[in-house]
Order: C-alpha cells, then sequence, then structure tokens
C-alpha cells in the first residue's frame, strides 16, 4: 500500500514531516525560545526582586549616612543607619505623625497616591504631584539633643528627575550637605552633581538670612544677599544647575519644608 498523500496527513504530522530548514519549523523554532527565554528572564525577575529593592535600600541608606558625614568604606550601611531616627512629617502642618510607620513609608509610592498626595498647579521644581507626607531623618547627640536633620528633595534637571537629601545643622538654616543618590544626568556635564568638588561647596552654606528671607540659590555669580548663600552653578550643565536650584528654593520653601523648619526654630521639634 503506498504512503498517504502528504496533504492528507493532519497538521501536526505535516510539520513532523516537513524538513528541518522549512519556514513553518524555523519560525516555530525561533518562537519557542523567545516564550522559554521570556519565561526565564521573568522568572528571574521576580526572584531578584526583593534583592533589588533590599539594594535600593541599602544605597539609600548609604546616601543619608554621606549626607551626614558619617559614611566610611566598608562600613555595615544597616548598622551605621540604625543612628538616625526616621519620622514622617506631613508637610501642611509641619508636624511628626504616627499614622505611618516611618520606617517602611515609601515616599515616591505616595508622591503618586491621590490619595497622599497632590497635584501641583504651581510646580518650579517639576515634580507634577507632591506627597503631603514624607520621611525624614534626625540625627542626635549622645544626650539626645537633635545634631542634624536629613531631609529629601526631589525634581527635574536637564534629563531626569534627580532624587536626593540636603542636610541641615539643628538651627534648621545651615546646610550641611546635599547628596542625590537617583538621576540620570548627562555624564560629565549634569552628572558632575556627584562630583565632590562641587558637593563639598554646600557645606556651611545659609538657607535664609537674617529675617528668614529663602535666599539659597545655583548660580553663576552670587546673589545680593552674598557668599554665604550661593552655590556655583556647574560649568556646561546649565539646565542641571537650575534644575537644581529650583527643587532645593521649592523644598525649602513654604510648598515644601518650611512650615517645619519654623516649628524647628521655635523648639517644637
Amino acid at each position: 500500500m503506498s504512503d498517504v498523500p502528504n496533504q492528507n496527513k493532519g497538521p501536526i504530522a505535516r510539520f513532523l514531516a516537513a524538513p528541518p530548514d522549512s519556514v513553518g519549523k524555523t519560525i516555530f523554532i525561533a518562537v519557542t525560545l523567545c516564550l522559554v527565554a521570556s519565561m526565564i528572564v521573568s522568572a528571574t525577575s521576580v526572584a531578584l526582586r526583593p534583592l533589588q529593592e533590599q539594594n535600593k535600600l541599602k544605597d539609600k541608606q548609604a546616601n543619608v549616612l554621606q549626607v551626614a558625614g558619617l559614611y566610611e568604606d566598608g562600613m555595615d550601611v544597616i548598622e551605621g543607619f540604625s543612628v538616625f531616627e526616621p519620622q514622617v512629617l506631613e508637610l501642611e502642618t509641619g508636624m511628626f505623625t504616627d499614622a505611618f510607620d516611618a520606617a517602611s513609608f515609601d515616599d515616591r509610592a505616595a508622591a503618586s497616591d491621590p490619595e497622599l498626595s497632590v497635584r501641583l498647579t504651581n510646580d518650579p521644581a517639576g515634580i507634577g504631584r507632591q506627597a503631603q507626607f514624607v520621611t525624614v531623618y534626625l540625627l542626635r547627640n549622645d544626650d539626645g539633643s537633635l545634631d542634624k536633620v536629613i531631609l529629601p528633595i526631589h525634581g527635574y534637571g536637564l534629563w531626569s528627575t534627580l532624587y536626593g537629601f540636603i542636610a541641615l545643622e539643628e538651627n534648621g538654616n545651615d546646610i550641611f550637605g546635599l547628596q542625590f543618590y537617583d538621576h540620570g544626568e548627562t555624564p560629565g556635564l549634569g552628572a558632575e552633581i556627584d562630583n565632590p568638588r562641587w558637593k563639598a561647596q554646600w557645606n556651611g552654606k545659609k538657607l535664609a538670612d537674617d529675617d528668614g528671607t529663602l535666599q539659597i540659590t545655583v548660580a553663576k555669580s552670587a546673589p545680593p544677599a552674598g557668599a554665604d548663600h550661593h552655590v556655583d552653578a556647574l560649568a556646561g550643565a546649565t539646565l542641571t544647575s537650575v534644575g537644581v536650584d529650583n527643587l532645593v528654593r521649592f523644598w525649602m520653601g513654604e510648598a515644601g519644608f518650611a512650615p517645619f523648619l519654623e516649628n524647628l526654630k521655635a523648639g517644637e521639634i
């Protein structure tokens, strides 16, 4: 009996009988490999997500240590970070709240949550929405008195949103340091915000003048208020410098931490 003609076979039989280099088998193998590879990548991503989140948190804690002048190479970041006292701050009142767990409160998630944030109409920092609650970090002396306060700041530069911290002395006006931990600015230009020499300029600067008027600025030349309130703009990175100026002034102003800083100066914190 002769073989059944190929066209009379079922689709699976015809596929199996086709040459290895046929179009159908080539497409099948390519699609199968793509599916298997995507499944492996997805499974790996899910499996590594807790580790990635842990590394992000550790990097953030390291930056808090750095901006406070406490970071040392090779140190145990988690142990070093334990000296800080995290508090969730309500921006409008400038007072701490116990409505959230400060150890796990996610500032970024809060900024995109309509229940915990507001859409800005006056938005010099370019952030779109502003969280009503943020996490701040207190550093105390051995006797319990306040040494420094670390405040989170963010805003748009040239290509990206810059996330960082500003460290203030206990008087709420003298700047100890500024540090960005997440951004996508141009290497060699806007990314010079990571340059230790540029960051060192912030140490000893003052937010406001003796009358309490916010004066801190990032510019090519010092403002009328004087050098105590001036940080040099980055060479060749005008828009990034403007972005930093805008975001620092926004967060240190009335829409940001001004109510908290007033309470701090009044001894109510």
